[in-house]
């Protein structure tokens, strides 16, 4: 079965890849990824604050006699809080582009404009194959309008292109106010590909200690529901790759995907949860399960069920929401029997 797919211009044997996460610390893991199929390896982010971390401690070496420098250092994540700091991201990704033959993608996780941008140059240049910008931002100044986060975003990425030639994927949230025409406007600021999308991880509060405690809680397939809606709204008009990440954890979740449009299957919780060698076996019930269809390809299928070739699009949009609520009254109805 071909199952060949392009994404951020590189032609693969199929779209299964793994999405950021920390397996990729580890090298005999990245083998172990890329024994099972791999058709990319997603480099887990290297965050803005670690880089501004960084370049603050220098100053304090540098000109360590400004008393301020100490105090303004604690309001940074300490460099213990991040497994690789920089440098070492840096040295990881040429580790790994010598250790696999697959495209390597590395990642930079930011919100504000700084000198963390400058690392896609060192990112490059250091091999990466392409670059994710993974953009996790809550907008929580209400000072600031949602025109104006967007058109940051937009001239971060327009930034970023003019200091890079390797593609560039845009990983975005699903909590924008018009993320159909953001995404044409990330298409026309340079970047190659979206990926849909970075999961925000709530805190918690411990009522007792009165802290907040970071929570982590591993994806189930009930997330695709809303990376399957916007890949079907967003794939028509897309004119670079799509990539779904969250929420697939099984042939049926990447089938799904993929009807709607998605060029790549990045998968991360799945992995974590059964092993690198879970891709290879997602990727041939794939397979499988296109023969069984009489389906020639992968790409046959793929945007078959996006807005305007799905039969009913309008169970993409607002009718689902109410037919949701009448399905719902009708199971009370018949329990009252």
């Amino acid at each position: 079965m071909d199952l060949s797919t392009t994404y951020l211009g590189f032609s693969l044997p199929h779209p299964f890849m793994p999405g950021a996460s920390p397996m990729v610390d580890n090298l005999d893991t990245v083998r172990r990824l890329e024994d099972a199929g791999a058709a990319a390896i997603v480099m887990h982010s290297l965050f803005e604050e670690q880089l501004a971390g960084e370049q603050l401690a220098h100053a304090v070496y540098t000109m360590g006699s400004a008393d301020s420098f100490p105090e303004a250092l604690s309001y940074f994540p300490r460099a213990g809080d991040f497994a690789l700091g920089p440098d070492e991201y840096l040295e990881q990704l040429r580790r790994i582009k010598a250790a696999v033959r697959v495209p390597v993608i590395a990642s930079l996780n930011g919100c504000d404009w700084g000198g963390w941008l400058a690392y896609a140059r060192l990112l490059a240049q250091a091999g990466a194959d392409a670059l994710e910008l993974n953009v996790y931002e809550l907008g929580s100044d209400p000072r600031e309008s949602a025109a104006a986060i967007e058109n940051r975003l937009v001239s971060m990425v327009r930034s970023v292109r003019g200091n890079v030639r390797i593609p560039i994927a845009v990983k975005l949230s699903p909590y924008y106010t018009a993320l159909a025409h953001l995404a044409g406007e990330l298409e026309r600021a340079g970047a190659d590909g979206l990926v849909l999308f970075n999961r925000f991880y709530q805190a918690d509060l411990d009522i007792e200690e009165l802290e907040v405690t970071p929570t982590l809680r591993l994806s189930d397939s009930a997330e695709l529901l809303l990376r399957v809606t916007w890949l079907a709204v967003l794939s028509p008009h897309a004119r670079g790759s799509l990539a779904v990440s969250g929420g697939v954890h099984n042939a049926v979740d990447a089938l799904k995907a993929v009807m709607a449009g998605a060029h790549a299957v990045q998968m991360v919780s799945a992995l974590l949860r059964n092993g690198p060698e879970h891709l290879r076996r997602v990727r041939d019930a794939t397979a499988e399960w296109l023969e069984q269809h009489e389906y020639e390809s992968l790409r046959q299928m793929r945007g078959s069920m996006n807005l305007h070739r799905c039969p009913n699009p309008r169970a993409m949009t607002r009718a689902n929401y109410v037919d949701v609520l009448h399905s719902w009254r009708d199971a009370e109805e018949r329990l009252r029997g």
